[in-house]
């Protein structure tokens, strides 16, 4: 199987190629720095350069792409941007940062996989239930959870645009222990990034712009 993962220079993506890799699977991954290509070539993967938060570096991705069927792409890519507990507004640096990474990015990528995906293929993008307005409960990291909100207006969007040719999901991986996460979070990489797999490979053209835990229970929006 060939898989694509956007963002995979370290946390769960790298976890996510390393696993990936050891299933047998060819992947394509990416890194935005030259010390997270070595250690993406090192693992086995082949290494692609891209900068998630650049507009020429996201206009980069479709040559080296073009003619590949890919039958998972993910993008993993992601920043958290300030810890604020309450209404604290965010500077216009900080929510620039966060916006581009999180959302644009998404929205400049992900029309460019649409002709390098396999008959059937299945679109990750890695969301997070604090997006979730169902069932939020606080609105601490509040830049972060507009940001994922938005991402899932995104991912929701493009299921529209690729009904019939992907099933293209939104995923919650867990509370994980990267370094997004910290070392308190209660679930483990390798776990969450286990999980998410057999998640992405129960899906069926039915789940197609749905939004799911890490073990495959549906979330609400």
């Amino acid at each position: 199987m060939d898989v694509l993962i956007i963002g995979a220079s370290r946390g769960i993506g790298f976890e996510l190629a390393s696993q990936c890799l050891a299933a047998g699977d060819r992947v394509v991954a990416t890194a935005r720095d030259d010390a997270g290509l070595a250690r993406l070539a090192a693992l086995g993967a082949e290494p692609l350069k891209l900068d998630v938060a650049s507009a020429a570096g996201c206009a980069g991705l479709a040559w080296p792409i073009d003619g590949a069927q890919f039958h998972q792409a993910w993008l993993v890519a992601g920043v958290y941007g300030p810890r604020s507990s309450g209404l604290q507004p965010p500077t216009d640096a900080e929510f620039d940062a966060v916006m581009h990474t999180n959302v644009l990015a998404a929205m400049r990528l992900l029309p460019q996989l649409a002709d390098a995906l396999a008959p059937g293929a299945k679109l990750a993008v890695l969301s997070s239930r604090m997006g979730s307005i169902g069932l939020r409960n606080s609105p601490s990291g509040w830049l972060y959870r507009a940001s994922k909100a938005a991402l899932n207006s995104v991912l929701k969007d493009v299921s529209l645009a690729l009904a019939g040719r992907a099933t293209c999901v939104s995923l919650h991986p867990g509370w994980v222990q990267t370094d997004m996460g910290g070392g308190g979070a209660d679930l483990a990489v390798a776990q969450s990034v286990a999980d998410l797999r057999a998640t992405v490979g129960r899906l069926g053209a039915a789940d197609n712009g749905g939004f799911f835990n890490h073990d495959g229970q549906p979330l609400a929006w």
